[in-house]
This record gives C-alpha cells, sequence and structure tokens, in this order.
C-alpha cells in the first residue's frame, strides 16, 4: 500500500513483474528446480527489459531518481521471498488442509499491520473521527462511524480476500514458486484496464508498452523441471515413435 500511495499502479505491477527473475534463482537454489531453459530466460529478460523501457518513461523516477522506487524496490525483495517460502512451506511441511496455511498467514500478516498502521498514523486519524462523532458532529463534517456503504465493501473484501486466500495456497501447491509468481503478474493485466479506465494516474503509452513486453515474456515462461526429472515432452518422444512403428 505505501508503494501504491507514493507511485502509480503501474510502476508496482513491473516492479511485480521482476519477481519472476528472482523467484526463479531461488526456485534453483533452495527449492530443488532446475535452472531455467533458454526459452525462459528469454522470456524472463524480455519482462526486465519491458520494466526498463517503463522506468525511462516514468515522470517520478526522472524528478525524484531512485528514491521514488524505493517501496516498490522493497516490496519486490519481500514478495520474491514471501513466494520462494510459501512453496517450501507447501512442499515441506504437513499440512492436511488448505485452511492451515491461510490461518498461519494471516495471524502472522496482523503484527506488520498493526505497526503499520501506527506509522502511518491511521490510530490517531480514528480517534479524531471517533472524537467528532462523540461531540454530535454532523455527517457533512465528519462523516458516519461507521457507514453503509463502507461496510459492504469491506464484508465483499473479506469474502473476496478468504476466496484469494484458499484459491491462492491451492494453486501454489500446484506449480513451481516462479510459476505462481507469474500467474500473479498476468492478473494484473485487468488492473491495468481497469487503472485506464477509471483513474488519470496513469502511464504514458510508451511506458504502456513496456508493461506490454512483461506481460508477453510472462506468457512465454516455461516451468523449470524437477532436478533429476526429465522433461515431459521429451519423454514422451519415445512413445511417440513406437506407435507410430505399430502395424495393424
Amino acid at each position: 500500500m505505501k508503494s501504491l500511495s507514493l507511485s502509480n499502479v503501474e510502476t508496482v505491477i513491473v516492479f511485480r513483474a521482476l519477481a519472476p527473475l528472482f523467484v526463479s534463482v531461488l526456485d534453483a537454489i533452495f527449492l530443488g528446480r532446475e535452472w531455467p531453459s533458454a526459452r525462459s530466460w528469454g522470456a524472463l529478460g524480455l519482462i526486465a527489459l519491458g520494466a526498463y523501457g517503463y522506468a525511462l518513461t516514468d515522470e517520478k523516477f526522472q524528478t525524484q531518481g531512485m528514491m521514488a522506487y524505493m517501496w516498490p524496490t522493497l516490496y519486490l525483495l519481500v514478495i520474491s521471498f514471501e513466494m520462494a517460502y510459501g512453496k517450501k512451506i507447501i512442499t515441506g511441511v504437513d499440512l492436511h488442509t488448505k485452511s492451515g496455511p491461510v490461518l498461519y498467514t494471516n495471524m502472522l500478516g496482523w503484527p506488520p499491520m498493526l505497526g503499520f498502521a501506527a506509522m502511518g498514523g491511521e490510530y490517531g486519524r480514528l480517534y479524531e473521527h471517533m472524537t467528532r462523532n462523540a461531540h454530535g458532529a454532523s455527517e457533512e463534517d465528519g462523516g458516519p462511524m461507521l457507514p453503509p456503504v463502507g461496510l459492504a465493501l469491506l464484508a465483499l473484501g473479506c469474502i473476496v480476500g478468504t476466496g484469494i486466500g484458499y484459491t491462492g495456497w491451492w494453486c501454489r501447491s500446484k506449480v513451481s514458486a516462479a510459476s505462481y509468481t507469474l500467474i500473479g503478474v498476468m492478473n494484473k493485466c485487468m488492473t491495468v484496464l481497469v487503472n485506464l479506465l477509471i483513474w488519470d494516474q496513469h502511464a504514458p503509452p510508451e511506458g504502456l508498452v513496456s508493461l506490454g513486453l512483461c506481460i508477453v515474456g510472462g506468457v512465454l515462461y516455461k516451468q523449470a523441471p524437477m532436478k533429476n526429472q526429465k522433461d515431459p515432452e521429451i519423454e514422451l518422444e519415445p512413445l511417440v515413435k513406437q506407435g507410430s512403428g505399430v502395424q495393424g
């Protein structure tokens, strides 16, 4: 959220698109995967090229330099570690249900969330809002304490967030950490479209083209097999040849 408050949506998405580069390395070193193939390295390189092209068109980068990317960079490092560590948990810990990791991640997320809320001054703003309502402030001044629309959006967010938690961990158990990271990058396509429709703080056309390169790179990526495990396509070749030689 800090990254989104200081940068536009596309900046955060591009840094998110760089995460597969880092996660692919962690996959090979810690999670027993082979190093990416030439095709996959090319796809990841295309993602990096798109990110670099985007940076050249970003006004915040031109005026503020690397300080504009401090929080997005921190987000990139954290999300890369989280993707690799999450895969390590799902493969190395005997969890009988998907509820376990969902509950653990939400519980572990509480202390940092409360800490960031304190750092952002949210408790003070909540206290001021409650004080105004306690002294009979009008809705025009402070607004209702619990507006119906806000409660409805909060409930909807809880339902969607719960669904994301369960489906996310299920998907994580089926693919590699790098592939799961790429699925998240592809999911941001809709975010870009929504951003173009409803917000005025978005990248210029050249930046969107660079973002498109990142997405194309994600589509071309091929998941690396486990070490000491042959590529399924290679294993099928002898069977295909055998079948073609069978006489009726």
